[in-house]
């Protein structure tokens, strides 16, 4: 049975993560959540893991009512609550589902405690996919991809050898506007981009989808996860989302993992490897329900981010991390209907073009990276000065 500490729990990969557990209690335990600030799911998440020993959440107001009703449990506050939950010594298995850049700390946190990683949190490998990697080898240890694209990467190479690969395919919906010309973007609005298509998810990625900026993201983490030069990761247009990522081989063989739309089968597959445990309470994929599967070029004017993730990630240093908390910070000003769909672009495509370069950062250039990234993004969408 392994041991489980789950952060992220109370967002969309998280109440997966927690359903294919209750699926599959005689495989899982679960130790430790992390719920942010939606603190109000705790006690349904308590009364079906009585096991959980350890919980953090983002607010201390919440603090002295929880340990009054849970006095068994311990309790944690804040970014520091995260670490302090990574940093426990008895589980093995630190499941990051945390969305954004403070997801990074906690990975780094359970690797350095020796501990593996199902990895969801992008930013971890997007903002610190060097030091992450570091980490990895000097404490032998291993993550686990949960995203649909790299779990299916993941997947292919089983039996395989690294050397056999000619290169990554990952396969990309297109998001919410892949059907609009690019002169129809300049006045959507948030409730159009958080339409999407195939997948059910939350709000940041859903925009991310839209301006496959969460694609150019996913060509970095997989340059990291699997060893593999920009110039072998492909990225095709496939609008069914049924093929979730391939490998072709040094014979041009060509590999792919297809399923459902189902978050919780790359989940369930990262929390339970090296086992495939049964996929309870769902459909299986019909190829009658896909007569025809579609794949096409992506568009670079259409989608400049993805050419632009590529840039930085071929340059490296700290500007995976001025990428991200660009795009994080244009992503939420867009959500609140501060600026429009295609100032995101815009104030991403600068922050990195004015960002100071480092080649090799120290986890402290990578976090003064996501400030002034963010600040940048901010003063610049209120017209201020660019001098962040």
């Amino acid at each position: 049975m392994k041991r489980i500490v789950l952060i992220g729990a109370s967002g969309s990969i998280g109440e997966q993560s927690l359903n294919v557990m209750e699926h599959h209690r005689e495989d899982f335990e679960l130790v430790a959540v992390g719920v942010g600030r939606q603190v109000d799911k705790l006690h349904a998440m308590i009364k079906k893991f009585p096991s959980i020993r350890h919980i953090a959440f983002a607010e201390a107001k919440h603090l002295s009512k929880f340990e009054m009703q849970y006095p068994d449990i311990c309790f944690y506050v804040g970014d520091d609550g995260l670490k302090q939950l990574a940093a426990l010594q008895d589980y093995d298995l630190f499941v990051n589902a945390v969305v954004g850049f403070r997801g990074l700390i906690p990975t780094l946190t359970a690797i350095e405690h020796d501990h593996d990683v199902a990895l969801a949190n992008k930013e971890s490998l997007v903002a610190g996919g060097d030091l992450v990697k570091k980490a990895l080898k000097e404490h032998q240890r291993t993550v686990y991809p949960i995203d649909s694209e790299h779990s299916a990467i993941f997947q292919c190479l089983q039996g395989s050898k690294h050397e056999e690969i000619d290169k990554l395919i990952i396969t990309a919906s297109g998001g919410s506007f892949r059907d609009k010309k690019r002169e129809d973007l300049a006045n959507v609005s948030v409730q159009e981009a958080l339409k999407h298509p195939n997948w059910n998810m939350g709000g940041r990625i859903t925009i991310d989808s839209a301006t496959m900026m969460n694609k150019g993201f996913e060509v970095i983490e997989a340059h990291y996860l699997f060893d593999i030069a920009y110039d072998d990761i492909d990225v095709v247009l496939h609008k069914e989302s049924v093929i979730h990522s391939m490998i072709q081989f040094c014979d041009h063989a060509i590999l792919a993992q297809l399923g459902t739309a189902d978050m919780r089968l790359p989940i369930q597959y990262a929390l339970s490897y090296p086992k495939r445990l049964a996929m309870l309470d769902a459909k299986p994929f019909c190829f009658w329900d896909y007569p025809q599967l579609h794949f096409a070029k992506p568009d670079e004017h259409f989608y400049p981010l993805l050419k632009l993730a590529y840039e930085v990630g071929r340059k490296g240093g700290n500007l995976g991390a001025v990428l991200n908390g660009a795009d994080e910070e244009a992503v939420a000003l867009f959500l609140k209907e501060e600026i429009a769909f295609l100032d995101i672009e815009r104030l991403v495509k600068a922050a990195v073009e004015h960002a100071d370069y480092i080649s090799d950062p120290t986890l402290d250039d990578v976090i003064e990276a996501d400030r002034y990234a963010r600040e940048f993004v901010r003063e610049m969408a209120k017209g201020g000065p660019v001098s962040a």
